[in-house]
């Protein structure tokens, strides 16, 4: 059951990198209502290509993580990173579904806006997704 969990999310974080690759190679499709922005009439600034390659390249890294720490692939990792890499991705995505109570999470103040209804309706709760089967995983793993 782990190696399932583990490739469903090993599918959402590619998915999720091939958009940032997308996105920081020039591609505009989709961008709109991604990034906060203090109102709905302020166009948001979206990041250059470089924030845009880290958050890519850290996404597909996740991806790889799952299928290694299920043993889908064989990879030697440090030893705190196989010991305390899921909680890690877990608090990442707890914590991003909490918020920092203003732009995102559930319990931000600016929700009229296109990225804050987009937070709300797609982002918390894959956030939330997210952390409860990388916790899965840690209890069946």
């Amino acid at each position: 059951m782990a190696k399932i969990i583990a490739l469903v999310l090993f599918s959402i974080f590619l998915f999720l990198s091939l958009v940032h690759f997308y996105w920081a190679f020039g591609g505009k499709c989709g961008t709109q209502g991604v990034y906060p922005t203090l109102d709905a009439q302020t166009p948001s600034k979206n990041p250059g290509i470089i924030p845009t390659l880290i958050v890519a390249i850290g996404l597909l890294a996740f991806a790889f993580f799952y299928l290694i720490r299920v043993k889908i692939i064989l990879f030697k990792l440090p030893f705190w990173i196989e010991k305390y890499g899921l909680w890690i991705l877990m608090s990442i995505f707890i914590l991003r579904s909490i918020g920092d109570f203003k732009y995102l999470g559930f319990f931000k103040r600016i929700k009229k806006t296109n990225f804050g209804q987009n937070d709300t309706k797609y982002f918390v709760p894959l956030c939330l997704i997210i952390s409860v089967m990388t916790f899965l995983i840690i209890i069946l793993n």
